[in-house]
């Protein structure tokens, strides 16, 4: 649809190398996800490094706002830990894998790295960030956990709009389906 109608979208499909409990490699037959879409034009970009996914996104923004259209964005990352609790990210990879990947190309290490050789930040000052972003997480999550619960209208807020144009029958799943006519 988005090339039929020529929309001005930004897709973005993230490759985190693991399906469910295999590798993308066991999976597919094509890998490169960006290259799948014969009508939308894609780019590949390290999505472990934030500067180029902010970079590659502007480009992509541009890109739609110049009337040219959509394009699909594949930020290639990686996923450290299993999908679930039954699934122990183990049986398809090492744990040196991923403790291996983690020292050198988590994307805050990264960050942190570039931040220091670039003299935007010391030591001490990315230590203070880390403290101030600890206390943050831990008072929402103190917050979550004894807040009181959200009425059950919220679980649906900002998915639907609030306000379509015409009547859609079971675009909120909180109410009765009606009769459309």
């Amino acid at each position: 649809m988005a090339a039929v109608w020529n929309l001005p979208c930004i897709f973005i499909c993230e490759n985190n190398r693991y399906g469910m409990g295999i590798s993308v490699e066991r999976a597919a037959a094509i890998t490169d996800y960006y290259k799948r879409g014969n009508f939308i034009p894609g780019r590949r970009v390290d999505g472990m490094e934030v500067l180029c996914v902010w970079e590659a996104t502007k480009v992509a923004a541009d890109y739609c706002r110049s009337g040219k259209g959509h394009i699909l964005m594949e930020p290639l990352a990686y996923r450290y830990h299993g999908h679930s609790m039954s699934d122990s990210g183990i049986s398809y990879r090492t744990r040196e894998e991923a403790q291996n990947l983690r020292s050198k190309s988590h994307p805050s290490v990264l960050l942190k790295g570039k931040m220091l050789n670039n003299k935007l930040a010391s030591i001490e000052e990315l230590k203070e960030i880390d403290v101030e972003v600890r206390k943050e997480i831990d008072a929402a999550a103190q917050c979550a956990l004894t807040g009181p619960e959200p009425p059950l209208e919220e679980l649906s807020r900002h998915i639907h709009s609030t306000n379509p144009p015409f009547e859609i029958r079971g675009a909120n799943q909180w109410i009765r389906f009606k009769a459309v006519s």
